[in-house]
């Protein structure tokens, strides 16, 4: 980070080189032992009368300027986002941009009157419903768009005059403290922001377990989900989530083809396909399957794979635990009849670097239909019906998106309330 109005606070110390390090440690962040953990969360209580006690003005300069900081260290932030995760150039370009669209949007929503009148049920009798801080929220973020998922979370939390306990990954926790440091220096009090940096399962349950923790959000995975919604339920906490995702792949006949495929190559391998979003279960209706995988396959044959710096259309996954996932759903995929017709194995660029796959005609008991892979596999399957496309997209125990290509605009409307 680049100094303005004060240095990074020694609990981030950074290995800041011109290009993106080789070696294996970009930096250190302190790891925090329960009873850490546990102090947030008095930090948070502490910081509340100041926080609660700001005008709604002065809450939405602060984040103004908040939303000035973030633009004005770019740079820095490009730097971090490739160094922590590997991500391509153009993509933490675009994530940054997704993030501080959500500090801009509360500054307005901030400035918003806080007061409701109510029709009241007794004669002569006026209501009025005031709408004030919940208090400390908890936020528990992904490694996945590390940046944008705090600030889409803080930025609504700190807009309605409440303080904050976060606790990023610890795959990429730099970017979580860099939110926290530069909301300071915009002018928010000390303690408003509290990041708790380590072991997920060291840091994390004395703040669920606290009830001046008066809400909890939350994205990531669904078995997570499970445990934290179990973990609030001694509580009057409110747990706010967003989950896993399977997304399938609708393609009727019909359909524009290279649209189709154009549209899948970038909702498959946008962020090397570890997105949740993520276009996991492609169906091709059987007259256009041959025509469709192909060109797939072309496409994804080309996508240029390198360093996050280089700005390939894949780069390296996140750790070694992502990469064996992958070999495991391919492996048990081609043993229940699947056909690669591209990609198999990991990339000369590196350990962690995984070529682009394309599975054909995997079978519905594979894992990778029932699984996320997380990363750049592809299975392409064909269907008959309508009947029979829709009960094997909503075969899974995940929710959030889908996709769906039909030129009829009747059957668009149908599948998609289906």
């Amino acid at each position: 980070m680049s100094k303005t109005n004060g240095s990074v606070p020694p609990m981030l110390r950074l290995r800041r080189s011109p290009t993106l390090p080789t070696a294996p440690v970009v930096g250190e962040v302190a790891r925090f032992s329960a009873k850490q953990g546990a102090g947030t969360v008095d930090a948070a209580q502490a910081a509340l009368a100041s926080q609660a006690g700001l005008s709604p003005r002065e809450r939405s300069a602060f984040m103004l300027r908040w939303f000035d900081l973030l633009l004005e260290h770019k740079k820095d932030l490009l730097w971090i986002i490739v160094a922590e995760q590997g991500q391509p150039l153009s993509e933490a370009h675009g994530e940054i941009d997704y993030a501080v669209s959500f500090i801009k949007f509360q500054t307005e929503e901030a400035k918003r009157p806080n007061v409701v009148g109510v029709t009241s049920h007794l004669p002569a009798a006026e209501v009025e419903l005031w709408l004030e801080p919940v208090r400390v929220v908890a936020l528990i973020t992904p490694w996945k768009f590390s940046i944008a998922m705090p600030t889409r979370k803080a930025a609504a939390v700190l807009a309605a005059g409440c303080t904050i306990v976060a606790h990023p990954s610890s795959e990429t926790p730099f970017r979580g403290n860099v939110l926290a440091e530069l909301a300071r220096r915009a002018g928010f009090a000390q303690r408003t922001f509290n990041v708790v940096a380590g072991k997920a399962s060291t840091v994390v349950p004395p703040g669920t377990a606290d009830p001046r923790v008066r809400a909890l959000s939350f994205t990531g995975s669904t078995e997570v989900g499970c445990i934290l919604r179990r973990d609030s339920a001694s509580t009057t906490r409110k747990p706010v989530m967003a989950l896993g995702g399977h997304a399938p792949v609708i393609m009727f006949k019909g359909a524009d083809l290279d649209h189709a495929v154009h549209e899948t190559i970038n909702a498959k391998f946008a962020t090397s396909g570890q997105d949740c979003l993520g276009a996991n279960r492609n169906f091709v209706e059987r007259p256009n399957h041959e025509e469709f995988y192909a060109g797939f396959t072309a496409t994804a044959k080309r996508l240029s794979i390198g360093s996050g710096m280089q700005d390939p259309d894949i780069s390296p996954l996140m750790n070694e635990n992502a990469v064996a996932k992958q070999e495991g759903h391919v492996a048990d995929a081609l043993a229940k009849g699947a056909k690669l017709t591209c990609g198999d194995r990991r990339h000369a660029a590196g350990p962690l670097f995984y070529e682009p796959n394309v599975q054909v005609d995997a079978l519905e008991d594979a894992a990778i239909m029932h699984e996320e892979s997380f990363g750049p596999l592809t299975p392409i399957t064909p269907f008959d019906t309508q009947k029979e496309v829709i009960a094997k997209a909503t075969d899974t125990d995940y929710g959030l998106v889908a996709y769906l290509h039909s030129q009829n605009p009747r059957r668009n409307y149908r599948v998609s309330r289906r």
